[in-house]
């Protein structure tokens, strides 16, 4: 009988650089933000090697068992401290794989971002993927499900009447949050990145803000997270258009967009703009308990029925005697 081989988790260190290279020939990549604006929608293996190595507001660690070496990486916003994503694993996981290697790199991610403040792990996979049972059986949850929509780079014809997109000031802030606490289910703002003014472009209606496009653009792609109110849905056509035609990169790049189930009216004004369903994903959610520092009492020895412990102090002499 042969002896299982023990486990053993670790953060990556420059020695691991054959080993990461070897692995980024194959990997998944669990965030949509980076898979789709530095990805393609696919980790090429160069450039998934580069990012795999540690760098700023990331951690990358490295998980050993039964013959098998797999890598994966989180990150954490500073804005949002106490999430943390899942941004890759390598390499991916295939049906009927040993899973073992991919359970105990997820629970040392938990651990780690549980030490460095986080609350929860969060990961988009695709439901038909095994690594979505693998993180099922790591205490993972559905909280959201998701589409990604796609439209080709290049200039897009408007059939509509134009809208008017400001960039996104601090001014505009208090009723940016607002609509975010308006329209997201509170559930889902557990798990949810507050938006930035700095990254979006603001519609406004009746002097009121309805919609806020939240944009980040990489060298792949262009990626958009819209969140209008349902009063702007006659609108929501021209403010996906113009949020993509300000974008600069949206000529040379294809332009994303990411939908929640509970934003599903979106669906047609993105099929009006050209867009196209590229993915569909379950974000997936890990809780971490943060640790609780448990007291230390000491024993009290010889203690017997209205005995006095030694730590307290009788009465002074002269308050007894009323002095």
């Amino acid at each position: 009988m042969s002896l299982r081989e023990p486990s053993e988790t670790r953060a990556v260190t420059l020695v691991d650089i054959p080993l990461i290279r070897r692995l980024s020939e194959r990997g998944t990549v669990l965030d949509s933000e980076i898979c789709f604006t530095r990805d393609a929608g696919g980790p090429q293996a160069a450039r998934f090697f580069t990012l795999l190595l540690p760098y700023g507001g990331v951690s990358t660690i490295i998980a050993r068992a039964n013959q098998q070496h797999v890598v994966g990486q989180f990150r954490m916003d500073t804005d949002e401290d106490h999430l943390a994503h899942i941004t890759y694993v390598a390499p991916t996981l295939n049906e009927g794989d040993d899973n073992t290697a991919w359970l105990h790199l997820l629970d040392a991610m938990a651990v780690d971002a549980g030490k460095r403040g986080a609350h929860v792990l969060i990961a988009e996979v695709d439901e038909m993927a095994p690594l979505f049972t693998t993180l099922r059986t790591a205490a993972y949850s559905i909280y959201a499900r998701q589409e990604i929509w796609c439209r080709p780079a290049g200039e897009q014809t408007l059939s509509w009447q134009p809208v008017d997109l400001t960039e996104a000031s601090e001014d505009d802030l208090a009723e940016i949050h607002a609509l975010y606490g308006n329209i997201i289910p509170k559930l889902v703002q557990q798990i949810t990145y507050l938006p930035q003014a700095r990254s979006g472009y603001v519609y406004r209606h009746n002097e009121r803000v309805e919609g806020f496009v939240g944009v980040t653009q990489g060298k792949q792609g262009v990626y958009l997270t819209p969140l209008l109110h349902p009063d702007a849905f006659r609108d929501a056509p021209a403010i996906i258009a113009a949020a993509a035609t300000q974008a600069n990169r949206s000529a040379s790049v294809p332009v994303y967009v990411r939908v929640r189930r509970y934003q599903d009216w979106l669906d047609r004004a993105l099929t009006e703009t050209g867009f196209n369903i590229t993915a569909r994903q379950a974000v997936m959610v890990k809780h971490i308990t943060a640790g609780v520092r448990t007291a230390s009492f000491a024993p009290l020895h010889h203690l017997v029925e209205g005995a006095v412990p030694n730590s307290a102090k009788p009465p002074h002499k002269g308050l007894m005697d009323g002095s």
